[in-house]
Protein backbone atom coordinates (compact mmCIF):
# COMPACT_ATOMS: atom_id res chain seq x y z
CA UNK A 1 0.00 0.00 0.00
CA UNK A 2 2.91 2.37 0.65
CA UNK A 3 4.85 1.55 -2.52
CA UNK A 4 4.24 3.60 -5.63
CA UNK A 5 5.62 2.51 -8.99
CA UNK A 6 6.07 5.50 -11.27
CA UNK A 7 6.54 5.73 -15.01
CA UNK A 8 8.50 8.30 -16.99
CA UNK A 9 7.04 7.87 -20.46
CA UNK A 10 8.83 10.81 -22.07
CA UNK A 11 12.05 10.38 -20.09
CA UNK A 12 11.97 13.91 -18.64
CA UNK A 13 12.72 12.87 -15.05
CA UNK A 14 15.28 10.33 -16.22
CA UNK A 15 17.06 12.95 -18.32
CA UNK A 16 17.17 15.39 -15.38
CA UNK A 17 18.58 12.63 -13.14
CA UNK A 18 21.34 12.00 -15.69
CA UNK A 19 20.18 8.40 -16.07
CA UNK A 20 19.15 8.47 -19.74
CA UNK A 21 21.33 6.24 -21.95
CA UNK A 22 21.39 5.30 -25.62
CA UNK A 23 20.50 1.67 -26.18
CA UNK A 24 20.60 1.73 -29.98
CA UNK A 25 22.76 -1.41 -29.92
CA UNK A 26 19.79 -3.27 -28.44
CA UNK A 27 17.25 -1.62 -30.76
CA UNK A 28 15.66 0.53 -28.03
CA UNK A 29 16.98 4.08 -28.54
CA UNK A 30 16.97 6.27 -25.42
CA UNK A 31 16.14 4.38 -22.22
CA UNK A 32 16.43 4.78 -18.49
CA UNK A 33 19.39 3.07 -16.91
CA UNK A 34 18.32 0.48 -14.34
CA UNK A 35 18.09 1.75 -10.79
CA UNK A 36 15.80 1.69 -7.79
CA UNK A 37 15.22 4.68 -5.56
CA UNK A 38 13.90 5.11 -2.04
CA UNK A 39 12.24 8.53 -1.71
CA UNK A 40 10.60 10.08 1.36
CA UNK A 41 8.62 13.31 0.99
CA UNK A 42 10.43 14.13 -2.26
CA UNK A 43 13.92 13.52 -0.83
CA UNK A 44 16.05 10.73 -2.30
CA UNK A 45 17.21 8.65 0.64
CA UNK A 46 18.93 5.81 -1.26
CA UNK A 47 19.63 4.75 -4.85
CA UNK A 48 20.79 1.40 -6.11
CA UNK A 49 22.29 1.93 -9.58
CA UNK A 50 23.38 -0.94 -11.79
CA UNK A 51 27.11 -1.03 -12.59
CA UNK A 52 28.57 -0.07 -15.99
CA UNK A 53 26.32 2.99 -16.42
CA UNK A 54 27.10 4.25 -19.93
CA UNK A 55 25.68 4.41 -23.43
CA UNK A 56 25.59 1.22 -25.51
CA UNK A 57 27.32 -0.90 -22.87
CA UNK A 58 27.14 -4.57 -23.83
CA UNK A 59 26.87 -5.44 -20.13
CA UNK A 60 23.22 -4.78 -19.28
CA UNK A 61 23.27 -6.18 -15.75
CA UNK A 62 20.46 -6.54 -13.26
CA UNK A 63 22.15 -7.03 -9.89
CA UNK A 64 21.28 -4.26 -7.42
CA UNK A 65 18.16 -2.48 -8.67
CA UNK A 66 15.92 -5.45 -7.97
CA UNK A 67 13.12 -5.44 -5.40
CA UNK A 68 14.99 -7.83 -3.10
CA UNK A 69 17.91 -5.43 -2.68
CA UNK A 70 15.57 -2.58 -1.80
CA UNK A 71 13.55 -4.70 0.63
CA UNK A 72 16.73 -5.85 2.37
CA UNK A 73 17.90 -2.24 2.67
CA UNK A 74 14.57 -1.13 4.14
CA UNK A 75 14.58 -3.97 6.66
CA UNK A 76 18.13 -3.13 7.77
CA UNK A 77 17.49 0.62 8.02
CA UNK A 78 14.64 0.29 10.52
Amino acid sequence: EKVHMLTDGKGNFTRMMGMLVKKDDKGFGLRSWRYSMYVVDGEIKKMFVEPNFKDDTPDDTFEVSDAGTMIDYLKESK
